[in-house]
């Protein structure tokens, strides 16, 4: 890659370090394209859904972290449903699971993240 932008694997790859280092677990559902592939993360605590997360371009050429898709009070057809719509549109799409205890203090730290 020659724009300077972390490659989409290597992004994974630290973010599963992330989780599992906090105490976390982290499940690769979807492998995407390794080097320009987006990331979406479905955000769970104990089993119940948080939120989603999506790693997205903005105009400047850098990347941030948007919430996305249903919130915590959706059950697992629409979270099944939601990301595979996502899925349809983008084929090079990472998804990742990730299952932490201080989901929403997660979810903020990475929103903020330049």
């Amino acid at each position: 890659m020659s724009d300077g932008r972390l490659p989409a694997g290597i992004e994974v790859s630290g973010l599963i370090r992330r989780i599992e280092t906090g105490g976390g677990h982290a499940t690769v559902v979807r492998k995407g394209d390794s080097d320009r592939g987006s990331i979406l993360l479905q955000i769970s605590c104990r089993g119940s859904h948080i939120a989603f997360l999506e790693r997205v371009l903005d105009p400047a050429g850098s990347y941030r972290w948007d919430r996305v898709g249903p919130g915590d009070s959706v059950g697992s057809k629409e979270i099944a449903d939601f990301i595979a719509r996502r899925q349809r549109f983008d084929e090079d799409m990472w998804v990742l699971e990730l299952d932490i205890v201080r989901a929403e203090q997660f979810i903020a730290e990475t929103i903020r993240l330049p």
